[in-house]
């Protein structure tokens, strides 16, 4: 007799993530190498600032699925003894010249990773016309000029060191590699570093995986630290971007990188619970964060059971709904999203929340031989729909769902928390926040404990640890569906936090990112 058969599941064990303790700085951050690159800088005397920074160019290294020197992003930084934290924003903006007609419909949807209508070569998604203004850097000039402490070269120092060494060629670089493979082997560049041999790098079967050379990325990150982070805007490294953008029929311009500059304000700030959460605000998920937040005031529970979980689908969903009509949508659901979020503090108290992208996984997967620079696919942030409110247009500035958060009492910053995973953060971040602060979780704990996931109007993903009762509970209300928190498929955003209260800290990062670690100092 033929009897159904059970689902299939991938993970028989039990993953834990340790926490960092301790008393003065620490980094969280989504690779080990590049945490302990910002607790480097934070030994030689830097701030949390100094440190951020040097932790960001460090993960445009190790992390090339993630981020790179080709992106953009948001941080918040509120340095000890000052009310409040200021915002400064690196998000994407639309190259001047970028023509909404270069973005042709083929009037089909896509079916694969993007619930989006398809453009024709999927244009948007990958190649030169998907470029947005690479603002990262611009962000990290901004902060460092604004609050560091150690000169640039300093600061730069561990993240060359890793470039000369190249990126570690183990199992997990593998996967992300080959998720990418194909769209990677279109680029010659890409292809040339990625894809040795024409296939995905594959560590050894036995003894210590080795690393893989990163082009030129090594030579632009010397050429930064001896002239300055504009350069890349400004100066020999931003003429070779152009030359390689035109050359590839891009849109991006010497101008376009001339004119780019991250903007500095005073965070936005959101009471919750007796303290101030603070948030960038603007065209990331933060106001939409709110609206969440304010939905699940009147929601009493113990902890989070079954009836909590239901309320917190409902909240979700009603916030997206309220987000998607009147902003229109960031990025299709589904699409392969890889951020990076880090989170720093020092021994003062100064803490850094900052999130960082190249939206999809690999980015636009085009590597400029030039530079060695891994550009952004910004432009997937625009709706190809014409007449949309968030549709492609030069100069623009779409839509993300980033959403890094800092939480302050009185004037101490408390907590430092961000995730990455596109569409996915915004239920990470809440559901992280409202563990900890809600429920009086500690950070390891709140980390470890099973999550849902809502990212529209319609329908939750839910780990299938939650439990019949949370399972039944939230399919009372519409569909459910039941899926692993694995490292592939990556179901779930990827969260982590530092919380510092009476002088001790504690960090935390994913339990499901492989090389993510919390490093204090010693």
């Amino acid at each position: 007799m033929i009897h159904d058969l059970p689902p299939h599941v991938t993970q028989h064990w039990r993953v834990a993530k340790p926490a960092a303790a301790g008393r003065r700085g620490m980094v969280a951050a989504q690779a080990r190498d590049a945490a302990e690159a910002g607790v480097a800088v934070l030994d030689a005397g830097g701030n949390a600032v100094d440190a951020a920074v040097g932790c960001a160019l460090a993960l445009a290294v190790v992390e090339p699925w993630n981020s790179g020197l080709g992106g953009i992003g948001f941080a918040l930084v509120h340095p000890a003894g000052e009310r409040r934290a200021t915002a400064v924003d690196f998000g994407p903006v639309a190259p001047a010249a970028l023509d909404p007609s270069r973005f042709p419909l083929t009037g089909r949807i896509k079916r694969d990773l993007f619930a989006w209508p398809e453009v024709e070569n999927d244009a948007n998604i990958h190649g030169p016309l998907s470029f947005v203004v690479p603002s990262a850097v611009a962000g990290y000039a901004a902060m460092h000029a604004r609050w560091g402490r150690l000169p640039l070269a300093e600061v730069m120092a561990p993240a060359l060191a890793l470039a000369r060494r190249g990126l570690a060629a183990d199992w997990f670089t593998t996967l992300k590699v080959a998720n990418a493979a194909a769209t990677l082997r279109l680029y010659p560049e890409s292809a040339r570093i990625y894809l040795p041999g024409g296939l995905p790098p594959v560590a050894p079967y036995q003894g210590t995986p080795g690393f893989l050379p990163l082009g030129r990325l090594a030579d632009t990150l010397e050429r930064l630290a001896r002239a300055g982070l504009r350069d890349l805007y400004e100066g020999e490294v931003a003429a070779g971007i152009a030359r390689d953008v035109a050359a590839m029929g891009g849109a991006l311009s010497r101008a376009d990188l001339a004119g780019c500059a991250a903007r500095l304000r005073p965070a936005d700030e959101i009471a919750w619970r007796g303290r101030v959460l603070q948030t960038p605000g603007g065209l990331t998920a933060a106001p939409t964060l709110a609206r969440v937040l304010a939905a699940m005031e009147g929601v009493e529970a113990a902890s989070p059971d079954a009836g909590w979980f239901a309320a917190f689908a409902r909240a979700m969903r009603a916030a997206y709904a309220e987000r998607l009509e009147g902003l229109g949508d960031a990025e299709p659901p589904g699409a392969d999203s890889c951020t990076t979020h880090l989170t720093v503090c020092d021994a003062e108290g100064t803490m850094v929340s900052l999130t960082t992208t190249l939206l999809s996984s690999m980015g636009s997967r085009v590597v400029l031989p030039g530079s060695g620079v891994l550009m952004n696919n910004g432009v997937m942030w625009f709706d190809p729909t014409p007449g949309r409110p968030n549709a492609v247009a030069p100069g623009k500035r779409p839509l993300t769902n980033m959403c890094p958060v800092i939480l302050r009492d009185g004037d101490v910053p408390t907590m430092g928390l961000g995730a990455s995973g596109g569409r996915r953060i915004l239920a990470a971040v809440a559901q992280s926040l409202l563990f900890v602060e809600g429920f009086g979780m500690d950070p390891e704990a709140a980390a470890h404990h099973p999550r849902i996931d809502v990212s529209g109007p319609e329908g939750v993903t839910a780990d299938r640890r939650l439990g019949s009762g949370v399972l039944d509970a939230l399919g009372a209300d519409g569909p459910v569906e039941v899926v692993e928190h694995a490292v592939l498929p990556v179901n779930f955003a990827c969260p982590n936090m530092i919380v510092q209260r009476d002088g001790a800290r504690t960090g935390i990062t994913d339990a499901m990112s492989p090389w993510s670690a919390a490093v204090a100092q010693g």
